[in-house]
């Protein structure tokens, strides 16, 4: 799973420690990660394999009067210390190309730099949206290190919240995979079903209820897969495969477009002649067909929507 890499010690003991980031911000090792408009700089890696890395920087005065956090150590003990700076839409130029967002650049980073991006992505994205109290209304203030919010009138502490979303490749007895078109997505864009846990539910519950909402289709033997943060903004992609028990396909026409089965000789045809355009590798959508078709997919990403 692109996003479930990273060799960064979030040291989580550290945060409330006094000072810390005032000690941080006046050691040049410490290393900087920049999001501008969810962007961070990188760079092609030396090696030439298609690679990027992030392009990290000490310490600046810029820094003093942004939203910073605490990322954690390269190590258990010791090592480098990284931190995230939340820089305004003025800082960079919109169409810089040495800035990307992790949509674009996650599948082609490194394990250490992929777990710093994917976690300094999901707590902008989170300060970001989260900047009142839920309890009075009044304006909260980072705390922790930047690991929580806390309000001033009534002393709530309001921590980072991480929305749980099943996505499931959906299998029937003849071993034809299930995909399916969402309202938005491009003529030929297709990918597995997905949806947000309901209160109350447990995971295998939830994917039967969105296959059955979205497409018509009862299922059972629920397996689990694995799973990948997906912080755009705040949401924990838990991936399975189920069997279906019906095929005949009734869709929900606010979410689904479209839908179909398809055997292996289908999709590969459907890959080759551009009729099929499947989720970026990035995503754990793709790591599902991929281990239902057998081997990896190479086809250039491109977006599912537009």
């Amino acid at each position: 799973m692109a996003l479930s890499r990273g060799g960064l010690d979030r040291h989580s003991e550290l945060r409330t420690e006094p000072g810390l980031l005032d000690v941080l911000l006046d050691d040049p090792a410490t290393r900087v990660v920049e999001l501008v408009d969810g962007r961070a700089e990188i760079a092609e890696a030396d090696e030439g394999d298609g690679g990027v890395v992030l392009r990290y920087r000490s310490p600046d005065e810029r820094d003093r009067g942004r939203f910073v956090a605490y990322l954690g150590h390269d190590a258990p003990t010791g090592g480098t210390a990284y931190l995230l700076s939340v820089g305004s839409d003025g800082d960079a130029a919109p169409e810089d190309p040495t800035r990307r967002g992790l949509r674009a650049v996650g599948a082609r980073l490194g394990d250490l730099d992929a777990g710093i991006l994917t976690t300094a992505t999901g707590l902008a994205n989170w300060h970001a949206r989260h900047g009142f109290c839920s309890q009075c209304g009044s304006a909260t203030e980072p705390a922790h290190s930047g690991w929580i919010r806390v309000c001033p009138v009534d002393q709530s502490e309001h921590y980072p919240r991480t929305d749980p979303a099943v996505i499931m490749s959906v299998v029937d007895d003849r071993d034809r995979l299930l995909l399916a078109r969402g309202v938005g997505f491009a003529p030929q864009g297709m990918s597995v079903l997905a949806g947000f846990v309901e209160p109350g539910e447990s995971l295998a519950g939830a994917v039967a209820r969105e296959v059955v909402e979205e497409v018509g289709v009862t299922v059972q033997d629920v397996t689990y897969l694995g799973d990948q943060p997906w912080p755009f903004p705040s949401s924990l992609m838990i991936g399975f495969t189920a069997r279906a028990v019906s095929t005949e396909l009734t869709l929900q026409e606010s979410e689904i477009e479209a839908a179909q089965w398809f055997d292996r000789d289908e999709f590969s045809r459907a890959i080759a002649d551009g009729s099929l355009r499947i989720s970026q590798r990035i995503s754990i959508a793709r790591r599902l067909i991929e281990h239902w078709y057998g081997e990896e997919i190479d086809v250039p990403d491109r977006p599912l929507k537009g």
